[in-house]
């Protein structure tokens, strides 16, 4: 059964846990109704403003979905961009199939990972859009809210989406019935190009959402919670959509929509939240005794030194020696990740320093190199600790310059070691512990996928 047509079977709640998500230490703040298991026939058929909202909130749930998980994006895009390793004595396909290769489509929890989630949750956000058209008792500003909200978290899904498979495209149909054709693979550039309009679209909604959204949003959106607040995480978006096309010109305008501001903390931004209430999902990267995710040995020796000979001060900060080094496999390393200081730890989506680094890129490639120079040192001093450098000698070392600070204000928290090497096709530069490792460009089409398509298999399926 194709993935497209599992998400019109198995739809079968916006979300059940939603009352636990807006999240343990949080629900004191919430007035909620009855969460369990809302079914979807009902929202379609009967909508009403509580139905809407839970559904709303189910989106942040959808979102979530394999994010945070041991084998979630964070974790193997940390792999495969060698950010981290996972040495979990139980499942060695961390390294057989992650570092060795080849990425497997028949293997759900790794080659064949993170694509159904993210289109399950597109096709909620479907049908919670569909049920505002009918309901009664919202305002059209807050129809209006709810419509830019879900349009915006369909894009971030998408975005996650192609984030993994990238040239072999991906289905942007998520309306097709259960007996139908699998939905088309369409091209890389047709998959940003509807994120880019679900975002524009998103903007136009949140713009006519009034005041407030007519339900409450987790913790981790705390300094978006109302429609002109949500739009500028929504312009947030559409500024990294727009600098992995190249549209540079575009980003730097989604830029000036969005909460960039070099007078803001850096860590000022949107989250995923996670806590440890019952039904709830803990942030399980949280692993301070190294049993399974450690840090790459690299983090430390490709730092740079403050002007006192200390190293980078995100380095030192993100990760930690253990009591002795970690063997397995041929692969050692003695770093463990200190981002995540608990199992309730945020895990990001966007916020401030990206932006600023993003603003870095795109006014380099427009021709405001000193404006580029002023950017990456601002990250340099507040975040790095380091020197100023001076001016760049040429793109190569513009580009250079550029991805050293997004590995480091961005180490495991998105996967953008992997994606940047990639869009700048230095993915080669990669290190490898082993002559038997590879560096995988994409992960493949899953098998369920590719088995709907025989006989004429998309490529990407293997």
């Amino acid at each position: 059964m194709t993935t497209m047509r599992i998400l019109s079977t198995r739809v079968t709640s916006l979300i059940a846990t939603v009352a636990v998500l807006l999240f343990a230490d949080a629900c004191k703040d919430l007035i909620v109704p009855d969460y369990n298991n809302p079914g979807l026939d009902d929202l379609i058929n009967n909508p009403t403003p509580t139905k809407i909202a839970q559904a709303s909130q189910g989106l942040l749930v959808g979102t979530r979905v394999g994010i945070g998980e041991q084998n979630g994006y964070i974790s193997l895009l940390g792999i495969v961009g060698r950010e981290s390793y996972n040495f979990d004595p139980a499942d060695p396909r961390f390294i057989t199939e992650m570092l060795v290769g080849p990425l497997d489509g028949g293997s759900p929890a790794f080659g064949g990972n993170l694509f159904a989630a993210p289109y399950r949750n597109i096709r909620n956000a479907n049908i919670l859009l569909g049920a505002v058209d009918k309901v009664v008792g919202l305002s059209t500003s807050q129809k209006s809210a709810v419509q830019g909200f879900a349009k915006t978290i369909q894009a971030l899904d998408y975005l996650n989406v192609i984030n993994t498979r990238d040239d072999l495209g991906a289905p942007i149909d998520v309306n097709i019935g259960p007996t139908a054709d699998p939905a088309p693979i369409v091209t890389k550039a047709a998959v940003f190009t509807q994120i880019a309009t679900l975002l524009d679209d998103g903007l136009t909604a949140l713009n006519a959402g009034g005041t407030a959204f007519p339900f409450a949003l987790s913790p981790g959106f705390a300094d978006f919670a109302t429609p002109a607040q949500f739009a500028k995480f929504n312009r947030a978006l559409k500024a990294r959509v727009e600098a992995y096309r190249g549209n540079y010109a575009a980003a730097l305008t989604a830029l000036g929509g969005s909460f960039l501001d070099t007078n803001e903390a850096l860590t000022f931004g949107a989250y995923q939240s996670y806590s440890t209430g019952s039904g709830d999902t803990p942030n399980a990267l949280f692993d301070p005794s190294g049993r399974a995710i450690l840090a790459h040995p690299s983090i430390l020796t490709d730092a740079e030194t403050q002007p006192g000979g200390a190293l980078d001060a995100r380095a030192l900060a993100k990760v930690a020696h253990l009591p002795a080094p970690h063997t397995v496999q041929g692969i050692t390393t003695d770093l463990v990740f200190t981002i995540y200081n608990s199992n309730t730890a945020p895990i990001t989506i966007i916020r401030n320093e990206e932006l600023i680094l993003l603003r870095a890129e795109a006014r380099y490639f427009t021709s405001d190199v000193t404006g580029a120079l002023t950017d990456i040192n601002f990250i340099r001093t507040n975040s790095g600790g380091l020197a100023p450098r001076g001016p760049f000698l040429n793109q190569s070392d513009f580009v250079t310059e550029l991805l050293k600070q997004r590995r480091y204000s961005l180490l495991f928290e998105g996967g953008h070691r992997w994606i940047d090497t990639r869009r700048f096709g230095l993915l080669s530069t990669l290190p490898k512990a082993l002559p038997t490792h590879t560096i995988p460009s994409r992960f493949p089409f899953p098998e369920a996928e590719c088995l709907a398509r025989v006989p004429a298999p998309s490529q990407g399926c293997t």
